[in-house]
């Protein structure tokens, strides 16, 4: 596959120069690394090293299994974050985006279905994996972006909302200037992993009989550049055991002669969504952008004018300019269903 571009790239990281993230600022860490994508991790900044690079320690994971020394690491910018204030009295439905405090971490998913007693199913896009939380070990999902936490905190609101009474004017993101708690003024409640025991929900997998000869699909990558695309192929043959011969329908081999063929599995292949109801989509909206070939998840982050959006993309850091003809509604498929949001399409 085609490497992505990065043509027309722009980063939504903060500056260097208005960085909070001073020695001993708590913060929250992401990865890149296989198996850590969509996961958050708490630590604090030792020093910066260069001027968009931070040493960082983390608080719960450990340099060897002896557990006698916390892991240090040198990140990028883009891979941190404040710890979020904590939320009390938070209500949890079917559809909602939530992040999840499993084996150390906090890992973004969504909720798939009410078990009852203040228990949710949560279904993880990054490994395909569905396992039931109790309410106190989820939050509700947020991004930070230019500065701001999205969706916005209840104080974090009502100062927007002061700041719209004060300046009736409406400001650009770039302008807009959050409250950023001191990492001593925000305690989150973070259960110690031993504490932590979902039980694990099998994920049913979809039979050989849907996907057939000829049946037209979608498939995913964990090749590094690619993650969260799915581009367009053909099902050329059933191997069994759950694995596919595709032929991707814009994809190329790598001596441009003919369309490229490769083996994929059941958790990388799934059916054509259902077209949507053509609308305008919202800001914060998720969605999925066609760029290089395939489709990309992403977030609404600025609606311009003639029909055009700003979408951010989290695992490359960067917002493209794309037309609405180019976007369409995110959905996931799971459990031989799409769900979108909070509601459940059967195929």
């Amino acid at each position: 596959m085609a490497p992505k571009s990065k043509s027309a790239k722009t980063s939504a990281a903060s500056s260097p120069s208005t960085t909070p993230f001073k020695a001993g600022f708590a913060v929250e860490v992401s990865s890149d690394d296989q198996g850590f994508r969509g996961s958050w991790f708490t630590g604090k900044v030792i020093r910066r090293v260069a001027n968009n690079r931070f040493l960082i320690e983390y608080d719960n994971l450990m340099e060897d299994e002896s557990g006698s020394k916390r892991l240090r690491e040198v990140l990028n910018l883009h891979q941190l974050r404040p710890i979020p204030p904590t939320e009390t009295g938070r209500e949890f439905k079917f559809g909602d985006e939530v992040d999840a405090f499993h084996n150390d971490g906090w890992w973004e998913g969504h909720i798939t279905e009410e078990c009852g007693d203040g228990r949710f199913a949560v279904y993880f896009r990054v490994s395909r994996e569905q396992i039931v939380f109790q309410k106190e070990e989820l939050r509700l999902h947020r991004e930070w972006f230019h500065e701001n936490w999205v969706p916005p905190f209840e104080q974090q609101q009502q100062q927007q909302e002061q700041e719209k009474v004060l300046t009736p004017a409406v400001k650009s993101a770039e302008t807009v200037t959050p409250t950023v708690k001191s990492a001593e003024t925000v305690t989150p409640a973070v259960k110690s992993a031993q504490t932590v025991t979902p039980a694990v929900k099998s994920v049913k997998i979809v039979t050989d009989e849907r996907f057939s000869v000829g049946t037209p699909v979608e498939v995913s990558s964990d090749e590094e550049g690619f993650q969260g695309a799915w581009f367009s192929a053909t099902v050329v043959q059933v191997i069994g055991k759950g694995k596919f011969l595709v032929e991707y329908q814009s994809l190329l081999a790598d001596d441009g002669s003919q369309l490229l063929r490769e083996e994929v599995d059941t958790h990388h292949i799934r059916p054509h969504p259902p077209q949507t109801v053509d609308r305008h989509f919202s800001v914060l909206e998720e969605v999925d952008a066609f760029h290089n070939d395939g489709w990309w998840v992403g977030m609404v982050s600025k609606f311009l004018d003639n029909s055009r959006y700003v979408v951010y993309f989290r695992n490359s850091n960067e917002e493209l300019e794309f037309q609405h003809s180019q976007l369409r509604k995110h959905q996931d498929w799971i459990d031989g269903k799409w769900t979108v949001a909070s509601k459940v399409l059967d195929l």
